[in-house]
């Protein structure tokens, strides 16, 4: 355990970050009140590795109530945001800052709340109760970084380490666990040894969490475009999240184009598809955030193999009907984990058609188009990320497989121009509608739709121009 470390820095900035003036008259405000206030948590520990963060928490010596009153007397609004747990939030000019009495936590009979929440006389002990040591670290203007669990040398060392015995946090809090991934993943960190081996002991235990806090917790780890890796060095947790991809797990695919078990080959593919979401090779913006439905359909593409799986004669492996069965089983494992609907709606899609054979010519791509538009998708942004997935997952097989890359990319840039040329791949998009049929003749009902389907498969088949005599004359009406 390090020394307390008080250090003055009068320039009120940590390694040169400085808080904003918003969070400053919050810190003010407490201590006019003769209380005592350090910022902790995520803007300690980001500030130290230099880099700026805009969510600030604060620790307070008094009770939520003497807080807010302090807070209230330098005309601070207030919103009691969680005084169950000695939590409220003050607005400054939009910016929220969240303020919380010293607090101990109590027994955790649920493995995931304690059952109380006991006021701490100081800093030191609230600090002791946290998570882990890159997150237990204070800072106040004046009196400097407190950090008694050298939670500034894990940094440097580029670890995550829990507060205290790894196994007994874990146990208070399983959510926790989820928690220690999705802070190496999006700092680049390694779990030190410890706390990863009470990673897979205590993996049982995320049982006990809500689904829906899974589910945000695995969004999270997604998003980082590490969720590969996460597969690869913690898979007892990853598979007490999603328990549907344990059956992947060593399950020799028995085929030439596949080097890996299936759960390696969805990690590497998954590892690949966070890569193009970050490099962008189908001119996005680079720093855009990771899309979820293409790291979902990554993490998810291949969770039906195990149950599709037979061999023929000569003992090679098959998987027929695995998108449409991989499909309906992310379809039910991302509603379980409370997802959106529209993330459900895209992700399970690109399973769906992840191995639908595709040319690169443009009867086969408008095809595609089409079925992309009748899921209701948004289709330029689902057929780019058909083509990320497609492309990550040729390069977890074999590298016999990878040949296809080319043509994948070929057909990536065959669909923007489509896009760009107004191609059509929806009766929406025919230069004819309803009310022309009728002006041609046609009673309304049915006939309309099955003539337009009609016009439209001739448009995208080449056989007629998309223009409004053309096609008419084409479903004899002109």
């Amino acid at each position: 355990m390090a020394v307390n470390a008080y250090r003055s820095d009068n320039s009120c900035s940590l390694e040169g970050v400085v808080p904003s003036a918003a969070s400053l008259r919050v810190l003010r405000a407490l201590e006019s009140a003769g209380l005592e206030a350090w910022y902790v948590g995520g803007w300690v520990r980001d500030a130290i590795m230099g880099v700026p963060s805009h969510d600030v928490d604060m620790c307070c010596s008094g009770s939520w109530e003497e807080s807010e009153r302090a807070l209230l007397s330098a005309d601070i609004d207030v919103v009691r945001s969680g005084i169950k747990f000695g939590g409220i939030t003050a607005v400054v000019e939009g910016e929220r800052i969240e303020v919380t009495t010293y607090r101990l936590d109590g027994f955790y009979t649920d493995g995931r709340h304690p059952d109380e929440v006991v006021r701490a006389g100081t800093i030191s002990e609230d600090l002791a109760r946290r998570d882990f040591t890159v997150n237990a670290m204070a800072w106040h203007p004046e009196r400097g970084v407190l950090d008694l669990f050298d939670g500034r040398g894990d940094i440097q060392a580029r670890v995550i380490r829990a507060v205290g015995e790894p196994a007994v946090r874990f146990r208070e809090d399983a959510l926790r666990m989820l928690r220690a991934v999705r802070f190496a993943c999006r700092l680049d960190f390694a779990i030190e040894p410890a706390t990863c081996a009470a990673l897979a002991e205590c993996a049982p235990l995320l049982d006990a969490v809500a689904n829906e806090r899974v589910g945000i917790e695995m969004c999270g780890i997604l998003a980082t475009r590490h969720g590969g890796d996460a597969m690869l060095r913690y898979p007892e947790l990853i598979c007490a999240a999603i328990p549907e991809l344990a059956a992947a797990r060593d399950f020799d695919q028995c085929s030439p184009y596949h080097a890996f078990s299936v759960y390696e080959h969805i990690a590497r593919a998954l590892t690949v598809a966070g890569e193009l979401s970050r490099f962008r090779i189908d001119g996005g913006d680079p720093d855009s955030e990771a899309s979820l439905s293409l790291m979902w359909a990554a993490c998810l593409h291949d969770v039906g193999k195990p149950a599709c799986f037979t061999q023929d004669a000569g003992g090679r492996g098959h998987f027929y009907g695995h998108p449409e069965e991989g499909a309906k089983m992310a379809r039910s494992i991302m509603r379980r984990l409370g997802l959106s609907d529209m993330l459900v709606r895209d992700a399970c899609t690109l399973i769906r058609y992840h191995d639908m054979p595709v040319e690169p010519e443009r009867t086969s791509l408008l095809h595609a188009m089409q079925l992309f538009d009748r899921a209701g998708c948004d289709v330029a942004r689902l057929m780019g990320e058909l083509f990320d997935l497609k492309r990550a997952d040729t390069l977890g097989k074999a590298p016999s497989c990878f040949y296809y890359v080319e043509e994948i990319e070929r057909m990536r840039e065959m669909v923007r121009e489509l896009v760009a040329n107004g191609d059509a791949y929806s009766v929406k998009m025919l230069a004819i509608g309803g009310r022309d049929l009728i002006d041609a003749g046609v009673r309304p009902g049915p006939r309309l739709g099955e003539l337009l389907e009609r016009a439209l498969q001739a448009v995208m088949d080449g056989r007629v121009r998309n223009e409004a005599q053309p096609l008419l004359a084409y479903l004899g009406l002109a």
